[in-house]
């Protein structure tokens, strides 16, 4: 394809470049009719009762669209309907809810000058609304929250890092909910002293308060083999995980019912790595012993769970290659101690290998991550490494960073004749992640280095829901060469058509493009290339590299069914098209993104 045909493609698919902002065209919605008008709507009561059959939320005249499940009506007025329950404050349904968030995402846009003019404003407004309310996308549960609650709490405590566009920097003031943390999922540093294990605990504080999860690496923290300048030896990463986990433990994730989500890693060369790898499952011993004794069990809040340690935190041994191999060719692998990385104790690589399966086989945890994989695609190299994720591991990156997220509804984009909608669900992805996009500048973070990272990187996270249920609607099974491709596919145009309009909104809005540089040459760059975020002039080839490693990848898609044919009578008609769109995805993601 060359750039003639790329540019063709591109502006049927995405918003074309327009040097002034942003263009959008209608696919869902009607001009001159609200999107609330094209839904039906019925008044429902939302209740939720426990393992008893006690009343533990209930909340009646909920408004919702007809076709919404039960489960959707309770999730949404239970967790994210703002305002006391029996106070008019109080949110009476999905109209305000996806109202307050898409009239403010709306204008942030405006604001901010994302938009080529109103009538764009308009049509993306419309188009994000139907979106909502027909359950094709959401959000992450932070933007349901907090997000627009100004409005409905205009003088509500809260104090917060952000960006702001006249000093071109990042400032701590009070904010209520006017820059509200938006994002779920965060990665935290830790450093090797006690201030810096208690900075870890408040921030942990305030990003569960406000709905959000985090994760750290632990490998910073001496390990209780190593010694203290005051003599004596370290506590340990262990014994600092018990008590925040503890702290976890006693927060509701934004403040409603759920509780906080909790990310513990530690490298696999740490010396205290095998009581990290069996900690959870002892914990779990204790608890199988305490419900044989007559102690409820029956979940988090129980009588035998909330009396042991390590139950707030997913965790994970990140391994490196160099380990990987050893425990291939039954060698050695040697922990190390963090200051000076002296020798300490030297294992079979399988015998840990062997500690992992069991403790994960007894209780889920410690769960596993790729090291040097996970660098080898790390888009921003040259900034640093890649240490940690978030609590469920789909986001990784810098320390001291935040992620928002959406996810689209792959069912929704089935049509009537039973065929997936490919440019629907590629117009989607390019409503959703300008959305996002305009949230990160005007979002609050609970430190300043979160807040500086997310304006210079701006990183974002896209997902899906019902794979399975596309599957078996198409006849796939899960472990089959055509389903593992129409996966492969979707996901592919899922990041190529996000990674495109990173670039689309780099060029078309200038605004952006006055963001403070990290070197004094950036800014020249900047100026001549548009309103990439900073960070990627300092990580451009690094960047650049990581879009051909992806785009490279899509032409193994189809491959493995070609394989495998000959055995396999399972055939999507459209599978081809699906893995063309994704090819063309990547196309022009890596041409934009030079």
């Amino acid at each position: 394809m060359n750039e003639a045909q790329l540019q063709s493609a591109t502006t049927t698919a995405t918003t074309p470049y327009t040097e002034k902002g942003l263009k959008f065209t209608r696919r869902f919605s009607t001009a001159g009719t609200s999107p609330y008008d094209d839904v039906q709507w019925e008044k429902r009561t939302a209740s939720i009762t426990d393992t008893k059959g006690n009343t533990i939320f209930e909340q009646k005249d909920v408004e919702v669209p007809v076709d919404w499940s039960m489960t959707a009506t309770n999730i949404v007025a239970s967790k994210y309907l703002h305002g006391r329950m029996g106070t008019p404050e109080r949110e009476t349904g999905v109209r305000q809810l996806v109202g307050r968030v898409a009239e403010t995402i709306r204008d942030w846009g405006v604001a901010g000058g994302y938009f080529a003019g109103a009538e764009d404003a308009s049509i993306f407004h419309d188009e994000l609304t139907h979106m909502l309310l027909t359950q094709k996308a959401a959000f992450n549960s932070p933007v349901w929250f907090n997000l627009g609650c100004d409005r409905l709490e205009p003088d509500a405590a809260g104090e917060n890092w952000h960006w702001d566009p006249v000093t071109g920097g990042v400032i701590y003031s009070a904010t209520g909910y006017h820059n509200p943390q938006c994002s779920a999922c965060f990665i935290n540093s830790v450093e090797d002293s006690m201030g810096g294990i208690m900075d870890l605990a408040r921030t942990e504080a305030l990003l569960f308060k406000f709905g959000s999860g985090t994760g750290t690496n632990f490998s910073s923290l001496r390990s209780s083999k190593e010694g203290v300048s005051g003599g004596g030896t370290a506590s340990g990463p262990l014994s600092f995980m018990r008590g925040l986990d503890a702290f976890a433990g006693v927060i509701k994730s934004g403040g409603k019912t759920r509780r906080a989500a909790k990310m513990a890693i530690l490298n696999v060369e740490h010396p205290d790595i095998m009581d990290f790898i069996e900690c959870k499952a002892k914990e779990e011993a204790k608890a199988f012993t305490l419900i044989k004794a007559g102690y409820d069990g029956s979940g988090p809040d129980s009588e035998a769970y909330s009396s042991i340690f390590f139950q707030n935190a997913n965790n994970s041994v990140r391994v490196s290659d160099e380990f990987m191999r050893a425990y291939e060719s039954d060698g050695e692998f040697t922990t190390r101690t963090v200051k000076g990385q002296e020798p300490v104790s030297t294992y079979k690589a399988r015998d840990i290998m062997k500690k992992i399966a069991e403790a994960t086989w007894l209780c889920g945890d410690p769960g596993m991550q790729f090291d040097t994989t996970i660098n080898k695609w790390h888009t921003s190299k040259n900034t640093a490494r890649i240490n940690a994720s978030n609590p469920c591991s789909e986001y990784m990156f810098l320390d001291n960073s935040a992620c928002n997220l959406a996810s689209f509804n792959l069912m929704k984009y089935v049509n009537a004749a039973g065929v997936f909608d490919i440019a629907a669900y590629r117009h989607s992805i390019s409503i959703v992640i300008t959305a996002m996009e305009i949230l990160v500048d005007n979002s609050g973070y609970p430190t300043e280095a979160i807040s500086r990272n997310s304006h210079d990187y701006r990183p974002l996270g896209l997902g899906y829901a019902n794979l399975g249920a596309l599957l078996m609607a198409f006849g796939l099974p899960y472990d089959s060469a055509a389903g593992r491709d129409l996966a492969a596919a979707l996901t592919a145009i899922m990041c190529g058509q996000a990674y495109l309009q990173s670039a689309v909104i780099a060029a078309n809005c200038p605004a952006i493009a006055s963001a403070t540089p990290l070197t004094a040459q950036v800014s020249s760059d900047a100026e001549r290339q548009g309103g990439a975020c900073p960070g990627f002039y300092v990580n451009r080839e690094p960047f650049l590299d990581v879009i051909r490693m992806h785009r490279a990848e899509v032409n193994n898609i189809g491959k493995s069914r070609t394989a495998a044919a000959a055995g396999e009578p399972f055939a999507v008609p459209q599978l081809d098209a699906l893995i063309d769109a994704s090819r063309e995805s990547w196309d022009t993601a890596l041409l934009f993104g030079e």
